[in-house]
């Protein structure tokens, strides 16, 4: 925004020094004037140029203060989507480590929540439909979206292509990471899933051959030190390996599930992308049913009744998980991406404070530094490609700024002496007189 008005008032200022332009701006041409009429009522020059400048100055000032509140809008719907994110991700978080103490079935859990998926498509229709001046039917939406997947639609050869394989790993990502809440506490598991974002950079760079950040490198890094320092915690433990390399699986399924989503199907727009999460439902319905029956009938996941299973923790874990991932994918309509991925962060500091009075966790120095480095790598990651060019504008401007200001106090000492002298001397000639 300062750039914006820095290079507005420059263009004020030349306009107010062009006599020409301020006449041509005043004089309307529908209208002929004698040069008596033209000194008596058209303003002077001088006057011109304050009407141009008064004029310039307040289109100016009214543009700063419609971007100024466009930012605050932004800010302040960012900070409730911050919230949003944080106390989802966190709450379901808490809620399935909750349900597993009477309900001990994470692939279960994982299917049923995936289910609730198909409300995606239907509510960025209502979205649609309360929003766009141009408002189309259902089945018209549903071809314009559908365009995302081809030419031709979402075809059954489309559908096994595209949509299954993410069908394959949005469970898994789900399934290993409830798995891991099962094995170590949930703090451990939400700062080890935030290491999915240093996999995502690792596999771009691998796959999609983006650009090189050495700053991202060094994400990476701390992100594997922090890993393994989370593991050297608890003392190598069978237990907490294990919920370990869980957790860890789960943050690599995710990012290959985005490299391979920008790799095959590139960028998706609000409507495509709501429609891909409800084929991701629907293919969950069709294709994965059969196996929470199986583990069912061979009590891998056994339950005595269905009036014993808490129906109310699985539909609020559901509800908290697509609040959350609605939060993700549609919030960048209205605040800025970081913002949102800050939620993440924050959940972490949230869970840990949930942990020390519900669990037995121990907050040694190892397991603080870990949650730090990864903490740090993942702000880290956050960075834009360009922010070592902003960082070299920045000190290039305050270094301008200071031989700027140096001169200027060098001048006022100069031009001081001179004044100071011419002074002292006629006192002095009195006296001699």
């Amino acid at each position: 925004m300062s750039d914006i008005c820095y290079f507005t008032h420059e263009g004020v200022r030349d306009f107010s020094k062009s006599k020409s332009i301020a006449w041509i701006g005043i004089i309307p041409e529908s209208k002929a004037y004698s040069g008596d009429e033209r000194s008596r009522e058209s303003p002077a020059p001088a006057e011109a140029q304050m009407q141009a400048g008064a004029e310039g100055g307040g289109r100016v000032s009214r543009c700063c203060w419609k971007c100024s509140v466009t930012q605050l809008k932004k800010i302040f719907w960012g900070v409730a989507v911050v919230l949003g994110v944080c106390s989802s991700w966190s709450g379901s978080t808490q809620l399935a480590k909750l349900t597993f103490k009477k309900f001990d079935a994470p692939f279960t859990l994982t299917w049923f929540a995936t289910n609730w998926n198909f409300l995606f498509f239907p509510l960025y229709y209502l979205g649609h439909v309360f929003k766009s001046a141009e408002k189309q039917s259902p089945k018209q939406r549903y071809r314009e979206c559908c365009r995302f997947f081809g030419d031709n639609g979402l075809t059954l050869k489309v559908f096994f292509t595209k949509a299954a394989p993410f069908g394959v790993l949005w469970t898994l990502t789900n399934y290993l990471y409830l798995h891991a809440i099962k094995k170590i506490n949930t703090t451990d598991v939400s700062v080890l899933f935030c290491c999915n974002k240093a996999f995502v950079f690792l596999l771009s760079w691998i796959v999609l051959r983006d650009r090189f950040m050495g700053v991202r490198i060094v994400a990476a890094i701390f992100a594997i030190a922090g890993i393994v320092m989370m593991t050297y915690a608890d003392g190598f433990h069978s237990h907490s390996v294990i919920g370990i390399a869980l957790v860890v699986g789960s943050a690599s399924m995710s990012a290959l599930y985005k490299v391979l989503f920008k790799l095959l199907l590139g960028s998706a727009k609000f409507g495509e992308a709501a429609l891909f999460l409800s084929v991701l439902a629907v293919f969950n319905v069709l294709f994965v049913t059969c196996i929470p029956v199986i583990l069912y009938f061979t009590k891998v996941e056994y339950w005595s009744s269905f009036a014993v299973v808490p129906w109310g923790n699985l539909c609020g874990f559901s509800i908290l998980l697509l609040t959350f991932n609605i939060l993700l994918n549609f919030g960048i309509a209205i605040t800025y991406p970081t913002l949102i991925s800050l939620g993440i962060v924050l959940s972490v500091p949230v869970n840990a404070v949930v942990d020390h009075y519900t669990s037995e966790i121990v907050f040694n120095s190892v397991r603080v530094i870990a949650i730090v480095i990864i903490g740090l790598g993942f702000l880290l990651l956050l960075l834009p490609e360009e922010w070592d060019v902003w960082v070299i504008k920045l000190l290039t401007r305050l270094k301008v700024r200071k031989k700027e200001e140096i001169p200027e106090g060098n001048g006022d000492i100069a031009s001081g002496l001179p004044n100071k002298s011419r002074r002292t001397r006629p006192s002095m000639s009195s006296f001699a007189h």
